[in-house]
């Protein structure tokens, strides 16, 4: 088995199997093993994942959503409506306008939810990168396969051609065979006629 994965490395990778990167080692290797390649990469990922970790893409995905843009909105309508509307009328708004104290807490939350956003999308882009490596070692068994098919159909259609020259061959002496044996019988018969 592993003078084949030599000669399968040294034919379609031109070098030998021990110098092959890793990943192109590791799909040559489940080329001639016959084993599938493809795997969950999400849930390789997600296992690896720490609380904190989990915690941020959480928060990314809620930051995100609409259901945090219309919380959000009614939320600052609140506010603006609460000291605008109806505390300002007894004089006893906490944050009157230009509204300084929600200023300050919009200010905080953008700081804190920006950092999280950053973690969740690095996760992801590392997340991606992996995907299209997994990607990469897929095709690129499905691309060996490939070949291999068509060296077994071409050798098949050599075979084949081969069993058909070979019968066209015997044909070939049958029928000359026959058209002797049609010609003696000919001349025999001309011969008995002539007598």
């Amino acid at each position: 088995m592993n003078n084949q994965l030599q000669d399968l490395a040294k034919k379609r990778f031109k070098i030998s199997l021990d110098e092959l990167p890793e990943r192109e080692h590791r799909v040559v290797q489940h080329f001639g093993e016959r084993r599938h390649i493809s795997r969950d990469t999400n849930q390789e990922f997600e296992k690896k994942l720490t609380i904190g970790q989990r915690l941020a893409d959480k928060v990314a995905a809620f930051g995100g959503s609409w259901t945090f843009i219309m919380i959000f909105g009614a939320i600052l309508l609140s506010w603006v409506a609460l000291n605008t509307l109806i505390l300002a009328q007894r004089n006893a708004s906490f944050d009157p306008y230009p509204y300084i104290l929600l200023n300050l807490f919009l200010s905080m939350l953008a700081a804190v939810q920006a950092p999280v956003i950053l973690m969740s999308q690095n996760r992801q882009g590392v997340k991606d990168r992996l995907d299209a490596a997994h990607d990469y070692e897929v095709n690129l068994k499905a691309e060996l396969e490939i070949l291999s098919l068509h060296e077994k159909m071409d050798e098949l259609r050599e075979m084949k051609w081969a069993e058909l020259i070979n019968m066209q061959q015997e044909q070939f002496r049958l029928l000359t065979q026959l058209v002797k044996a049609g010609n003696s019988q000919d001349r025999n018969l001309s011969e008995r006629e002539g007598l």
